[in-house]
Parts: structure tokens; C-alpha cells; sequence
């Protein structure tokens, strides 16, 4: 099968994905064999690429994976044949230890991620327990479903860590794949709360994007807006919008960190950090830590019920490289998709 392979830690300038031929996956107990339709493009793998996270070398990375049941495991029976199904950052945990019993295995010391720890969707095929994998809704093209795996159910999570209440102020930093399924879910299910948007300087077309989907106010990361925002998420690889939230933010409300890793580059921005000015009166940061099956088994019906339209650009397998470049310079409008089949 052909793939896009890591073989090294590198500047993604460097165009390090390497287009090679491996072995199908074979298959043991309960996993299933999937053909891979679409893979979503992530900040995460970015962050694998150059070394932000370690990833297990070699690897194929992609874990925003739209695909059809071609083959079962001797014990699975989850799905049959020719079945869609999507596969998320999760790829296992233990299931024993106190996190996974809590349903918080997104903690779990053994999580394993997909794309990361084992080979991911940047491939014609790809493995996973059945118990890793979801129906996809009909409602949604592959290309669409893509972003929804990871975007979309770790932009949920990070939602739900706001402790947003309808008729609130939510800030978002950064509005790229995952902020642009969160405003949607937003006006959703809290129509009375506005929606103000921060990006990088200049940047018309996700500011267009974010005016289109209803953001009640769109600035810049620094600029101060109308009325000071109850809760924030963060979406960037950089520190500073995270200490421009905290300057906005209302007393006693919460910044979320949507982020695995951020740019040591930027980290100076960390000595701006005045406890009186950013910190003081309740004030809370909170990180988010991968997903839980049950954020993508609650947040995909849910897209489809809304329905969540996600902005995609489609792109080759073989333009990986290409498509994580324009990702990392902030040049995708909504989520960058690859067509790994039809």
C-alpha cells in the first residue's frame, strides 16, 4: 500500500513525509482493516513532525481518518464489511486503571494515540480495535467527516471545559479547523451568547469565514474587545493569545489551552505574565489532554443534528508536505483535507 512516512524529525519546510510502499496492516482478535477514504490534516502532526512531540519512528501520521470496514479481526463484530467508519486521535488505552474506569482515558498512562504511537491514516489502509472506531453519518461526504474526528470532537471537549453558559461571551484564538466547528456548535446550543473571534493580523479569509459562521465581533489577538469575554478557548501553537485571553477574560472565568504543545519560540511571552493583570480574581487556566471515545461518540450525531458544515480545501496524499506547509503558515481556510481513495 502506499504511504506517507516520517522517518526522521524535521522543519516540515524540509518536506520530510516520504511517499513509500508497505505491507497491509495484518490483522489480530477485534480490529477491523480499514480502507482509508480521507484523512483530516492536523496542528498535532506539525507537532510530531518537528519534534514538539516525540513521535514512534518510523510512522505514518493522520489520525482524522474517514474510511470503509474491509476486513474483520476473528473476534470483531462491531461492523461488517463495507461499512464507513471514522478513527479519531484515541487510538487505545489500558481500560483498567482508574482514568479509564472514571472514563477519563484520555489520561490513561498507556494512552496510544493514532498517527503518533502506531501508524495512522496518511495510508491507503490502516488498523484499529472496533472498539476505537465510529459510525460515520450519512449526512457528511468524506471529505466533511474528516475534521469532525478531531477538530470537531476536541474543539467539543474544549467547549464543554469553558463551563460556557447561554447568554455568556466566548473568545476564540485562532480560527482554523477546530475554532470554526466550535462557533457553529455554539450558536447551536447557546443562541443568546455571543461569539468573538481573535486571529493574526490580516488574516482576511479567516476572519471572512468567522463573519460568515456569526461571530458577533472579529479583532486581532491584542486587541481588546466591546466587553470582556467569560470564557476562551485557545487554539494556537503560540503563548501570547493565551495571555491576551487572560487580559480579557471576566473574573472567576476560564481559559482552555486546545493545544498538545506550544512554540518554544513565543514562550517570552510568558514572562508578560502579571498575576494582578491576568491571574487574580478566580481566574483559571485549563489544558485540554487528548479525547475520550465517548467526546466523539456524543459530538458526532450531534454535527449531524446541528448539521456542522465544515470548510474543507482537498488535497492528494501525495501533498502532504505541501498541505502541512500552508497549515503552518496559516494559509488553510477552515480544515485541510487528504484524499487517500474514492
Amino acid at each position: 500500500m502506499k504511504a506517507m512516512v516520517l522517518k526522521e524529525t524535521s522543519t516540515i519546510e524540509k518536506e520530510p513525509l516520504e511517499m513509500v510502499d508497505l505491507p497491509i496492516p495484518e490483522l489480530h482478535s477485534n480490529q477491523i482493516l480499514v480502507r482509508v477514504l480521507t484523512c483530516g490534516v492536523c496542528h498535532t502532526e506539525l507537532d510530531e513532525i518537528e519534534g514538539r512531540i516525540q513521535p514512534k519512528l518510523p510512522i505514518v501520521p493522520g489520525h482524522e481518518i474517514v474510511g470503509i470496514v474491509e476486513k474483520l479481526g476473528p473476534k470483531a463484530t462491531r461492523f461488517k464489511k463495507g461499512d464507513r467508519v471514522g478513527i479519531a486521535w484515541i487510538h487505545s488505552s489500558c481500560g483498567k486503571c482508574s482514568f479509564c474506569r472514571e472514563g477519563k482515558e484520555n489520561l490513561c498512562a498507556q494512552f496510544q494515540s493514532t498517527g503518533c504511537d502506531v501508524n495512522g491514516g496518511y495510508a491507503e489502509f490502516t488498523v484499529v480495535s472496533e472498539d476505537f472506531a465510529y459510525p460515520i453519518p450519512q449526512r457528511f461526504s468524506d471529505a466533511q467527516a474528516a475534521p469532525l474526528l478531531c477538530a470537531g470532537a476536541i474543539g467539543y471537549r474544549a467547549l464543554k471545559l469553558t463551563n460556557l453558559q447561554d447568554g455568556q461571551t466566548l473568545g476564540l484564538y485562532g480560527f482554523g479547523a477546530s475554532a470554526h466547528i466550535v462557533i457553529q456548535i455554539v450558536k447551536y446550543r447557546y443562541p443568546n451568547s455571543r461569539v468573538f473571534v481573535f486571529t493574526r493580523p490580516h488574516q482576511k479569509e479567516h476572519q471572512d469565514l468567522a463573519r460568515r459562521l456569526g461571530a458577533d465581533w472579529i479583532g486581532a489577538t491584542g486587541d481588546t474587545p466591546p466587553v470582556k469575554i467569560n470564557c476562551g478557548i485557545d487554539f494556537t501553537p503560540a503563548w501570547r493569545p493565551v495571555v491576551e485571553a487572560l487580559r480579557v477574560l471576566e473574573k472567576g472565568g476560564r481559559v482552555v489551552i486546545n493545544a498538545i504543545r506550544k512554540e518554544e519560540k513565543d514562550k517570552d511571552f510568558l514572562l508578560k505574565l502579571d498575576y494582578a493583570k491576568h491571574i487574580w480574581q478566580e481566574k483559571e487556566i485549563k489544558s485540554v489532554a487528548n479525547i475520550t471515545r465517548k467526546d466523539a461518540q456524543e459530538f458526532l450525531p450531534l454535527a449531524a443534528e446541528i448539521p456542522i458544515l465544515p470548510e474543507v480545501q482537498e488535497m492528494e496524499l501525495k501533498d502532504a508536505n505541501r498541505a502541512l506547509i500552508l497549515l503552518k503558515q496559516g494559509k488553510i481556510k477552515g480544515a485541510a483535507v487528504l484524499r487517500v481513495s474514492d
